[in-house]
């Protein structure tokens, strides 16, 4: 049996004064190393207080899921400027509080996903984008262990002049990724490449749920009604995760 759907909020707030800070990898390389770490814990931890608070204002409004930022933890990845947290000064106290933020989100029934920015392209011809997207995904499944966050949700990627063959990729890598990554991702249509009648039967195909975006189904139709893609779409689904 499905839940009564949930409504949720996206990332940031408008008039709430609860923000979440980013850095840049120009202004970091700036500092001595030991003075970017400095920075980047000090963003850190103040992005995981935030993210209790923004979890707090959905228990007191009623709102059933929130959707975190994916620059939580700023240049995680990054080639120059990324660290793990046991490279960051009092790292393991930025893990607690994000552990206290997934305590607090199943105490009060509350779903965190993640929708990744749009670089990860897990159907690219080039290996080393590839390399670079699983990084990130890999960094996306550390954060939601913390948090108890249930999806990683993405795009499709590119066509790259060959529909077939880049679908025939993007079920290959997503095949390969860790599990702490596959067990939490899901692909979802976009306006520009990929529609639901594409995606399903990768989803199919992998185990792998689709999230429909009929917003984006509109921009880019594929002949399915909102209705059977919606179907479509659901029976990708564990009903048991709602």
């Amino acid at each position: 049996m499905f839940r009564t759907l949930r409504l949720g909020l996206c990332c940031i707030f408008h008039d709430a004064p609860i923000t979440f800070r980013r850095t840049t990898a120009k202004h970091l390389m700036g500092m001595p190393r030991g003075r970017q770490l400095e920075k980047i814990a000090s963003i850190c931890l103040h992005n995981a207080q935030s993210l209790m608070a923004a979890l707090a204002y959905c228990q007191a409004h009623g709102i059933g899921a929130f959707r975190i930022n994916s620059q939580i933890l700023p240049l995680k990845t990054h080639p120059d400027v990324g660290y793990e947290m046991s490279d960051l000064p009092g790292g393991q106290a930025v893990v607690d509080a994000f552990g206290e933020c997934g305590r607090f989100s199943r105490r009060h029934d509350i779903r965190t996903t993640f929708h990744p920015d749009q670089f990860i392209v897990l159907n690219s011809p080039s290996p080393e984008v590839v390399a670079r997207s699983t990084a990130d995904l890999i960094y996306h499944a550390q954060v939601a262990q913390w948090v108890h966050a249930d999806v990683i949700n993405i795009h499709g990627g590119g066509a790259y002049g060959d529909k077939p063959a880049a679908l025939v990729r993007l079920a290959q890598n997503i095949a390969g990724l860790p599990a702490e990554v596959r067990k939490r991702l899901t692909l979802e249509n976009d306006d520009r490449t990929f529609t639901p009648g594409e995606l399903v039967p990768v989803c199919r195909e992998i185990g792998v749920p689709l999230v429909y975006d009929v917003h984006h189904h509109r921009c880019l139709p594929d002949g399915l009604s909102i209705a059977e893609a919606t179907r479509q779409a659901l029976a990708t689904w564990d009903t048991d995760i709602f």
